[in-house]
């Protein structure tokens, strides 16, 4: 899906919040694989209480029409702390009201102790981060979600880049997505996806935004996966 297939509504107004954010940028960008990307989503630029509270409405908007069923979420240091707790904050607005919990870093030996904190890690928990490269912090969550004695059931992403992961520095066939869902067998909800990304800049063809859609059609074009 690319400029000419149906469209997404919510997709297309996350685009655009990106971009008016300044969390997606356009230029030339070094990924942790060590490819040269034309643009670059910095979920750290959600970083005032409005974008943020509007983020969070994109990810329940998301997982309310994924119908995915999920008790609780969860929050991987450090990213996913804030995004787990605005969403949670969101979907109880909403009408489902669901408990949260994040993990530290590093464990402490006071107070309560431990590398959990928030509501007890039980039933189907959700993951919640910002994007997916190589799957590691979502193997590392599943890791410490077992460990609580729950189950690691789907991750909540913002943006699905739809390119091949690297292994030991090798491109393998498969994106971190398609990794997590169907070697670890979690379900995955993203809010768009790269082909939204491409549809929102070839509506924009006629002004400088535009002029971005023939860089990332390649980059998509060798990278890329389905």
């Amino acid at each position: 899906m690319v400029a000419g297939g149906s469209q997404d509504p919510l997709a297309q107004e996350f685009m655009q919040f990106a971009v008016e954010s300044g969390v997606l940028r356009f230029g030339e960008f070094k990924t942790k694989a060590g490819r040269l990307s034309p643009y670059f989503f910095n979920a750290g630029l959600f970083d005032d209480g409005a974008k943020l509270g509007r983020l969070a409405q994109f990810y329940a908007r998301r997982l309310l029409a994924s119908g995915i069923a999920f008790d609780m979420l969860f929050g991987p240091a450090y990213k996913g702390i804030a995004l787990a707790a605005a969403v949670a904050i969101e979907l109880a607005r909403l009408g489902r009201n669901l408990p949260y919990a994040y993990n530290r870093k590093e464990a402490k030996d006071h107070g309560e102790g431990g590398s959990l904190v928030g509501a007890p890690v039980r039933g189907r928990v959700l993951i919640v981060d910002d994007v997916m490269s190589a799957g590691t912090a979502v193997r590392e969550s599943i890791a410490i979600i077992q460990a609580a004695g729950a189950r690691p059931h789907a991750v909540a992403i913002a943006l699905d880049r739809q390119e091949m992961a690297t292994e030991n520095g090798v491109d393998v066939p498969h994106s971190a997505v398609q990794y997590v869902r169907d070697q670890l067998g979690l379900e995955v909800c993203a809010i768009a996806r790269l082909s939204d990304l491409l549809q929102y800049l070839a509506q924009h063809s006629g002004d400088a935004l535009g002029a971005h859609y023939q860089q990332v059609l390649a980059y998509r074009q060798r990278y890329g996966v389905e």
